[in-house]
């Protein structure tokens, strides 16, 4: 049938609406109704065989989903996140890879060096499903953070495992000094390639004024991070990753509103589609895969390599997840104290300086701002520390997903027992899913995890808002001083935009419509002075840390909204 793969995007793109809002109502993942719905379609009479390439997802689905997901996380989250992170990201994925490969090779007489590979690809778990559960259910935003900054990292940590057991594989010999050699250069080369490729795309959007253009180029930053990277033999998506990060922390100085809109919408909307796409092709796929494997080996050893798989990989992940954390309780105060001390010394040595010259001057002020900083990391561990409860769900967030799917089916096809290890991958992907997605749920209202309340975040807002509105008054003086054109500005103006601008950017338009043509102007432009050294205080803010990441999003859209209609003159 002519134009047949159309007709079954198409569909595909129905059922993943249909899908995800049945998802919003039911409470189930919308990767396993995605995966249902594939299955169910794959039996359909007249329906045409579906095999994507893993390379196809590798290199072209896999990069904008981690762009698009590291440009919303924000980096101060990160930051302070980074040692869990790493830790489950690369210690543990690299553990868990070569722990489940000694393991099947044991177990299961497979070769060593495809025994890791299967443990590179089911290693790396998949933030999709957890983090839409833990959005509907309130998690805290520090569990967030952890869990979409691992998926993020993990990937690449596990692609590299995977790449030097397949070289293993062909050179009939596994060498963990080599490997550990790749790994290091993995992760070094990426970290360049996608900084440089990162810094360039925002400078170069920076100067175009066009959206649709900004936009666009948004677009081929993933592919532009990832090509080179590979090239070199370091990590495409850790490259990726890291390019994604540095636009998201740029963006808010470099990119206007109305650009940020747009891109958060179109890539948002990229998202929704190769998440879901990825998941009905899996779907699709697994009758096929199980028929292909049923004639190399029976079904019972596919049972038990699953099965010992999994509970491989859960047992790893709550020894991963609770040993960090019980550290952190035992040396938590015993750390804060030190730092603080060290810090008190700091600032007696910084209020004792006496700057004569710029120079020292910003010195003096650069070392202000890293004691500020300091002091809210430390705010940070005792407002929001991770609980026994939160690393109980964090362990009980491992879903496997897009990576194991792909990455599985780029073992050799001449590969001994390939078909095994490809299905085994499969559904063992497909049971964490069952098993983490239909449990967690109810596991977090169980344990009564609650988000931060509305009452206090109105209330951090509120009081950031008035701290960017002293420090911009504090800049520029207040409006009634102000001296336009060579003029002062008019009384009555200033008094308008007083009691409608700096409260906190709400009040009447319906005035400035009614003013005069010349007043009217003079508004606007007094209002862009305020708004960009408001958004410029909202920057420095926001690199001390001393409010959430929501918190310095709802300012960052508030004053968004202001300069989208500052622009459109009204």
């Amino acid at each position: 049938m002519e134009h047949e793969y159309l007709y079954i995007a198409g569909v595909g793109l129905v059922i993943s609406i249909i899908a995800v809002a049945f998802s919003r109502r039911t409470g189930v993942a919308t990767p396993l109704l995605l995966i249902a719905f594939g299955v169910g379609a794959s039996y359909l009479p007249g329906v045409p065989d579906l095999h994507v390439e893993p390379d196809l997802i590798l290199a072209g689905v896999l990069p904008p989903l981690l762009y698009a997901s590291a440009v919303r996380l924000p980096v101060l989250d990160l930051r302070r996140n980074l040692g869990l992170i790493s830790w489950l990201a690369l210690v543990i994925v690299v553990v868990g890879a070569l722990g489940v490969g000694y393991v099947v090779h044991l177990l299961f007489d497979v070769p060593l060096a495809l025994a890791i590979a299967l443990g590179a690809v089911v290693s790396p778990t998949d933030a999709v499903a957890a983090t839409a559960i833990g959005r509907r259910m309130g998690l805290p935003p520090r569990v967030m953070t952890v869990l979409e900054g691992e998926s993020l990292v993990n990937d690449a940590s596990a692609l590299v495992v995977l790449r030097s057991a397949l070289v293993a594989a062909s050179a009939g010999t596994f060498s963990l000094g080599h490997a550990v050699g790749d790994f290091a250069w993995a992760v070094v080369g990426a970290l360049l390639v996608g900084t440089a490729v990162g810094w360039l795309t925002v400078l170069v959007r920076h100067r175009l004024a066009d959206p649709v253009l900004n936009t666009s180029i948004s677009f081929a930053v993933p592919f532009l991070a990832f090509v080179p990277a590979e090239e070199v033999h370091a990590s495409g998506v850790l490259a990726v990753v890291v390019a994604g990060l540095v636009t998201g922390h740029q963006a808010g100085k470099r990119f206007s509103a109305r650009h940020r809109q747009m891109e958060r919408t179109n890539w948002a909307t990229i998202s929704f589609l190769l998440e879901n796409a990825v998941f009905i092709v899996l779907g699709f796929e697994l009758p096929r895969l199980l028929a292909e494997a049923r004639g190399t080996t029976s079904d019972s050893r596919i049972a038990a390599m699953v099965l010992v798989v999994l509970l491989l990989l859960v047992g790893l992940r709550f020894v991963g997840v609770a040993g960090p954390l019980l550290m952190d309780r035992l040396r938590r105060e015993e750390r804060a104290d030190r730092v603080r001390e060290r810090l008190g010394q700091f600032e007696e040595r910084i209020e004792g300086l006496t700057p004569s010259s710029t120079q020292e001057i910003q010195r003096v002020s650069m070392a202000r701002r890293r004691l500020a900083r300091a002091s809210a990391d430390i705010a940070f561990e005792q407002r929001e520390p991770l609980t026994g409860r939160a690393g109980l769900v964090l362990a009980w967030s491992g879903m496997r997903g897009v990576v194991t799917l792909a990455a599985v089916q780029t073992i050799d096809v001449d590969a001994e027992g390939r078909s095994t290890l490809v299905v085994v991958a499969c559904l063992v992907a497909v049971a964490s899913l069952l098993l983490f997605g239909l449990t967690l749920p109810p596991l977090i209202r169980r344990l009564g995890l609650r988000p931060v309340s509305p009452a206090k975040q109105r209330g951090e807002f509120f009081t950031l808002m008035q701290q960017l509105r002293d420090d911009t008054v504090a800049q520029l003086g207040p409006i009634g001083e102000l001296v336009v054109d060579g003029e002062p500005i008019d009384p009555a103006l200033a008094e308008s935009l007083e009691r409608r601008f700096l409260p906190i950017l709400l009040g009447t338009i319906q005035q400035l419509r009614q003013q005069k043509p010349g007043l009217r102007e003079k508004s606007l432009l007094v209002q862009r002075l305020y708004l960009d050294t408001m958004r410029e205080a909202l920057l420095s803010e926001r690199s001390i840390g001393a409010y959430t990441s929501e918190t310095y999003a709802q300012a960052e859209a508030l004053l968004d909204r202001e300069e989208q209609r500052l622009n459109a003159g009204i």
